[in-house]
């Protein structure tokens, strides 16, 4: 991978930290952006040393959607230069969403359209108190069509369709009430917050929580009767794993 622009990434130990790094526009996200995204996501996904990511955002904002410039461009684009630009979006969001390791969204400031589309896509949300958030794509007469699948599945219907149509801004109290955020904690605090939830993560077998983001994305939304073959393959598979072996001799050691 060449020397990303605009981002920045850092390794601690199993840890990889993620970085959006446009703080003079808050890290709104612009083509290129978007492909160092997607490379980055793609390179981390691969890598068996990492056990978490951790992204957040420089300066003011965590991201604050799609960058003006950008925009611009695109009133000038064809129908197939916007259907290749949105693709490249979407491959993104799917690179990171799919990523096999728990992913944690480090929120603060503001994180509106693909900026909350990015808090969608990860495992874990965290935000400061002031954070603020938003689905504004229709106050330019567009809509959040790529990140709908992933905010759909956080947040639900009866959530998604208000703020959809209404692109209302809303606070961190309101992001955690419909579970678009885990958490949500004073500015001082976040940092805290974020490697008390690490702790958890390192504690735990990497190949059984790969397993169980597959299988969330497997039996989501779908009858009982429907995933009950799913289910029961996953769990007796991971019981003869050698990690799982592992980890329960410990456990029963003790």
């Amino acid at each position: 991978m060449s020397e990303p622009k605009y981002i920045q990434r850092r390794r601690d130990r199993q840890i990889e930290y993620l970085v959006l790094n446009r703080p003079e526009v808050r890290n709104a996200l612009n083509e290129d952006m978007i492909a160092e995204m997607a490379e980055w996501a793609r390179r981390t996904g691969a890598d068996p040393d990492v056990r978490a990511v951790v992204i957040s955002g420089a300066g003011t904002s965590f991201c604050a959607g799609a960058d003006l410039a950008w925009m611009t461009k695109m009133a000038g684009y064809t129908r197939d230069d916007n259907v290749r630009d949105a693709r490249d979006a979407a491959l993104m969001f799917e690179a990171i969403d799919t990523l096999p390791v728990p992913v944690i969204a480090r929120v603060h400031g503001g994180a509106i359209g693909g900026g909350a589309g990015l808090i969608a896509v990860a495992d874990i949300a965290l935000a400061d108190e002031s954070a603020t958030f938003g689905f504004t794509e229709v106050k330019l007469g567009l809509i959040p069509a790529i990140i709908a699948p992933y905010v759909l599945a956080k947040i639900g219907p009866s959530a998604a369709r208000e703020l959809f149509v209404t692109g209302r801004r809303f606070n961190a109290e309101d992001a955690r009430e419909i579970g678009l955020v885990h958490a949500v904690v004073a500015t001082d605090q976040l940092d805290r917050t974020v490697q008390q939830f690490l702790v958890e993560i390192l504690a735990n077998g990497r190949e059984a929580m790969t397993a169980a983001k597959t299988l969330l994305r497997q039996i989501a939304h779908r009858p009982v009767d429907a995933v009950t073959p799913l289910t029961t393959e996953a769990i007796a598979m991971r019981r003869v794993s050698a990690e799982a072996q592992e980890r329960m001799r410990g456990f029963l050691k003790k």
